[in-house]
């Protein structure tokens, strides 16, 4: 298949210069239930393609990039499953006939493991048990790509996450208060913030990033922790 230029990845609207790497930090989710306002790059065949020139391909993986994480951001989603994803709107468009495919959609999230110092989208998302691998994998998939399955999406980093975190215990005053990991993602009162209803991996993750920073301390186990803020 003939390469594409940069600016038909995006049709009927000129392609911002790929000199400067485009932000990958999505906006604030809306937490409602809106239909998500795909690009029209979604709509367009070619996008479905990872095309073989360099310049045009790193476009196209940050295009991809900033559409995952927008999608993941707008429904609050912070897992990745690649089997189920590829059915999905986010990968498929059956107005057009078009899916993206596993390998794609592999190189893609590998793209977003990347730091920007090595090319990538800096560390937007994270492989889960991806045990590095070499040589053959069942029904023609490579042994290492087809352990890569399952990625969290960080449109929010945990650092990014203890921020928010540190920031609304400033806010409400919760300095001195043990929680339970449950009060923090359902209980009342972070109805309406950005993280309720988060998983509690990606919470621990973050609450990880301010005992670090002496900012809190987390005690129990599995199933019932609790934390105190600093």
């Amino acid at each position: 298949m003939a390469s594409l230029s940069n600016s038909s990845l995006t049709p009927s609207r000129p392609s911002p210069s790929t000199s400067t790497p485009p932000s990958h930090r999505p906006p604030p989710p809306t937490a409602n239930g809106d239909t998500f306002p795909f690009p029209p790059s979604h709509s367009f065949p070619p996008f479905y393609t990872l095309q073989p020139t360099l310049l045009t391909r790193h476009a196209q993986l940050a295009k991809w990039c900033t559409l995952i994480l927008r999608y993941h951001a707008h429904h609050r989603l912070h897992r990745l499953h690649l089997s189920t994803a590829l059915s999905t709107p986010l990968f498929h468009n059956p107005a057009i006939r078009k899916r993206l495919s596993r390998s794609s959609a592999v190189e893609i999230v590998d793209y977003m493991v990347r730091a920007e110092k090595d090319g990538g989208a800096g560390q937007r998302a994270e492989w889960i048990n991806a045990a590095t691998a070499t040589g053959g994998g069942g029904s023609g998939i490579r042994g290492a790509e087809k352990r890569k399955e399952e990625a969290w999406i960080w449109w929010r980093r945990p650092e990014e996450w203890a921020e928010v975190l540190a920031g609304w215990v400033d806010r409400t005053g919760q300095k001195g208060t043990v929680l339970t990991f449950w009060e923090l993602v359902q209980g009342e009162a972070v109805r309406g913030e950005e993280w309720a209803g988060m998983e509690e991996e990606v919470l621990a993750r973050a609450l990880g990033v301010l005992v670090k920073r002496g900012k809190a301390q987390v005690f129990g186990e599995e199933g019932q922790r609790g934390v105190k803020f600093f």
